[in-house]
């Protein structure tokens, strides 16, 4: 393999032209294409086969006009101080709001004063607002007049917030990209020490981004996406694309300095490090496709999105870097900044930091063993008070209209009005169907009246007892056989209890069926969130089984060994106790959450363990093959084991290093932008990359490698026959180039 990646990385060099413009040119097309036919990405987190989405297909199914699954928005008015709403004034311009919002695409509005949401002093009402479109196929028309009733509403005197999905915008990510290429690009200047040479992986990367990017949103034009699955793509492809170039122009500088010619030296880096990048490439792969075991969409959607990018960014590392060296030159190894001293940033015989670290660890491999797993150990004590839920507006950034609606309503009518459950009872198998909701009903009632319960109110089905709304009431239940029963919860949505309250609730109309015929089925934003994680915590051991699997399989066939892989997946391990550890600490406990602008605390997006599980193990698979393959490559050519880890970990630890500070300072540029799905994801990816190159890489691996000496390059005989060799360490390339009389300057 590294004959042929030597071979793709010369060929490209010398026809630097060609390649430069087949990418220029497959970019130019797909962006033309993405700005034409490109369509809207969403927020929402939808599953199928799940009680609370069963519900939901169950009212659309009985009467298509309701629109279970529309956009809704939530209008809070606030009168000033010593003022109400029901003064005449401001009762006008409350119904002209509503009048004026009320455009075709509403299919119902509650009006405060009738539906009965104004506060007890009278400052406060909301009205809820239903459309028939989806947030992604909700017309402009509608939101726009919704921005436009609130600000008529504002400027007649009263406070107006705007909450809910009907006015969520797109996720903004320039500040966070630019802080990572901020960061990346000072790193590389440091390990490079020539402008030029930091510029390439810069340039290289973005390109990858872009055309990732672009052909996610070209896809958005035929397929449904959420919002995050581009951001997602841009957030991996921009810290791997970077890192690949590095190791890339890290060896191509190596190797210049050991005298070969600049066509040669591009070849060498790319058959050497090209092979680490190829399989590296190839873990995060697997790792991020993997998501589609789990069956569900929006991670499938993500994985593979994320999957495409970091397959987009090794191809472009293979190509497009050599072809950049061969119009840079000379350039790359000279003009170096005159503050800095000239190293090579792989040269592993002066007596470096790095060096001097894995001569210590060595030494004292047993108490550096310990001592960072039980740090990692202790990192980790957070994530088993780890609470997951869907996000809410209580999460948006203080100040923000959701987020002032939000606090407005749970200040005034409770947190749990922010998100009220839905109990949906089907009555078509009931003999009795009236009956069957009086006495699904009567249960609720009756729990929201034992001493603690967490029921704020229940809001039967029928909410009047004159003869003409039971009779209303009557011919509906016949003709549509079903019925809603609205519960509001004493906490918010993203609370424990309320999430225990779905599952009570589930739990006293279990046997609903067997007395009356009909069921009930719970559905509403927190049970949503409450039965996708359950799916995910299902589809998690298969998920792991599935990728560990593979790439551990790869791995015995990048370094034919069977303990190398096993402690790889195991210091994997550690490395994802710390970043759950932190995240829960940071955002569910609120320690140092002022660092990333964070005024509230919440529990953990539902989504991040196996999302974090998905990406931390690619790229933590990535330093893995990068700082192992010099350590094997010493090994192969003659250095005894434990000398061989120190070699090639003073070979490969400054590169490593620069590559991991890189990868955190793209992650925690994310972590710094106003969505907290991103900020999330963001910062539990960064404090991974912090763990896993200097705990877990640096630390934990040398120390153990240490103490087994040569048997961690065990592999028995049996197996060797059916794993093919790789020459991931490019003994077999030194050796035809050598008989093939290749020539050095």
């Amino acid at each position: 393999m590294a004959w042929h990646l030597f071979r793709l990385g010369r060929w490209s060099f010398v026809h630097r032209r060609l390649v430069a413009g087949a990418w220029a040119i497959l970019f130019v097309v797909l962006g033309a294409g993405a700005a034409t036919l490109a369509g809207q990405t969403n927020d929402n987190f939808e599953l199928s086969g799940i009680e609370s989405t069963e519900a939901f297909d169950l009212i659309q199914e009985r009467s298509p006009q309701a629109a279970p699954d529309g956009a809704s928005a939530r209008v809070v008015f606030e009168a000033p101080e010593g003022q109400s709403l029901s003064d005449p004034d401001n009762k006008k311009v409350v119904d002209r709001a509503i009048a004026d919002l009320t455009t075709d695409g509403v299919l119902s509005v509650a009006d405060p004063f009738t539906a009965g949401t104004i506060s007890e002093d009278g400052r406060v009402g909301y009205a809820s607002v239903s459309y028939s479109s989806t947030v992604v196929d909700l017309p402009q028309s509608d939101k726009d007049a919704l921005e436009d009733a609130a600000q008529a509403a504002e400027d007649a005197g009263l406070t107006v917030a705007v909450g809910g999905d009907a006015l969520a915008g797109e996720t903004a990510l320039p500040i966070a990209e630019l802080i990572g290429i901020a960061v990346a690009f000072v790193v590389l200047a440091l390990t490079f020490g020539s402008l030029v040479a930091a510029g390439m992986p810069l340039l290289t990367a973005v390109v990858g981004v872009g055309i990732g990017v672009v052909s996610i949103t070209l896809l958005t034009g035929f397929v449904e996406l959420s919002s995050v699955t581009p951001a997602l793509g841009t957030m991996l492809g921009l810290a791997v694309g970077i890192d690949y170039a590095l190791f890339i122009m890290s060896r191509y500088q190596h190797e210049v300095r050991q005298g070969r010619t600049l066509e040669e030296a591009a070849g060498r880096a790319v058959g050497t490090a090209g092979s680490a990048v190829v399989f590296a490439g190839l873990t995060v792969i697997i790792a991020l496709a993997g998501l589609s075991v789990t069956g569900i969409g929006f991670l499938t959607q993500m994985g593979l999105g994320g999957a495409f990018t970091v397959a987009i960014s090794v191809l472009i590392a293979l190509t497009l870097l050599p072809a950049l060296l061969g119009f840079a030159g000379r350039r790359v190894t000279t003009g170096r900044l005159s503050f800095l001293k000239d190293r090579d940033p792989e040269g592993g015989s002066e007596r470096t930091n790095g060096r001097r670290w894995v001569e210590t660890t060595s030494r004292f491999r047993w108490p550096a063993l310990v001592a960072g797993i039980a740090l990692a150990a202790i990192a980790s004590i957070p994530v088993a008070s780890m609470q997951l839920a869907l996000p809410d507006d209580a999460s948006k950034p203080a100040g923000s209209d959701a987020r002032v609606a939000y606090d407005l309503i749970a200040d005034n009518f409770g947190a749990g009005a922010n998100g009220p459950l839905i109990v949906v009872v089907d009555t078509q198998g009931a003999d009795e169907p009236a009956a069957a909701v009086d006495a699904a009903t009567t249960r609720l009632q009756e729990m929201a009246a034992q001493d603690g319960s967490d029921i704020a109110a229940v809001v039967p089905a029928l909410t009047s007892d004159a003869p003409e709304a039971q009779e209303a009431f009557a011919q509906q239940l016949e003709a549509l056989q079903l019925a809603t029963i609205t519960v509001v919860p004493g906490s918010g949505p993203s609370d424990q209890s309320t999430k225990e309250l779905v599952a009570d609730i589930r739990d006293a109309m279990a046997d609903l069926p067997g007395e009356t015929g009909a069921r009930a089925l719970v559905s509403g934003q927190t049970a949503v969130g409450v039965d996708i994680a359950n799916e995910l915590t299902d589809a998690f051991p298969v998920y792991l089984v599935v990728v560990v699997g593979m790439a551990v399989f790869l791995l015995i066939a990048v370094f034919r060994s069977i303990w190398v892989p096993v402690k790889a997946a195991l210091g994997f391990l550690l490395s994802v106790g710390v970043s759950l550890g932190a995240t829960v600490a940071v955002f569910q406990w609120g320690w140092l959450s002022s660092l990333l602008g964070l005024d509230t605390t919440s529990p953990v997006i539902f989504i991040l363990p196996i999302l974090l599980t998905g990406i931390l193990f690619g790229l933590a698979m990535d330093y893995e093959v990068f700082l192992v393959t010099r350590m094997r490559e010493a090994y192969v050519h003659g250095t005894p084991a434990r000398q061989a880890v120190i070699d090639g970990f003073a070979h490969s630890a400054r590169v490593v290093v620069a590559a991991a500070v890189i990868m955190m300072g793209v992650f925690a540029g994310f972590a710094l932008t106003d969505d907290v799905i991103l900020k999330t994801i963001g910062f539990a990816l960064a404090v991974g990359v912090l763990a896993d190159a200097f705990l877990v890489r640096m630390m934990i691996v040398p120390a153990f490698m240490a103490i087994v000496g040569d048997r961690i390059w065990w592999m028995p005989r049996w197996l060797e026959r059916f794993v093919p060799n790789l020459d991931i360490e490019g003994e077999r390339l030194a050796s035809r180039l050598e008989a093939d009389g290749a020539t050095t300057a």
